[in-house]
């Protein structure tokens, strides 16, 4: 299983400023490994989010992105105490969705 994101939000007037560091390898398929073999191709091809179960973030994604990306992104209409769930999947079919909800700046 993979490692929980690191999911940071926070609330200026009625924009939430989400902040999401994913842990994910993200293997291009050009690097070779310690005896030469090429490793595979890795990577989180689809982001998504919500904020109270709607869809308010899409990307594709492809190989090209560095290791443990960091994806940055602003809501608008946020409020205190809303819900926000971030789900990813790789080229594998591995996913992983983790949720935190909005605070006020400074808390």
């Amino acid at each position: 299983m993979t490692e929980p994101m690191k999911i940071r939000v926070t609330l200026q007037g009625d924009v939430a400023d989400v902040r999401v560091l994913m842990a994910h390898p993200m293997e291009t398929g050009q690097r070779k490994d310690a005896a030469g073999k090429i490793v595979p191709l890795h990577f989180i091809q689809t982001i998504s989010a919500q904020l109270n179960g709607k869809t308010v973030f899409n990307a594709d994604v492809s190989q090209a992105v560095s290791r443990n990306p960091v994806f940055a992104f602003k809501v608008k209409g946020a409020k205190t105490g809303d819900k926000v769930v971030i789900t990813w999947t790789d080229n594998k079919g591995e996913k992983r969705t983790d949720e935190t909800v909005v605070r006020a700046a400074g808390s």
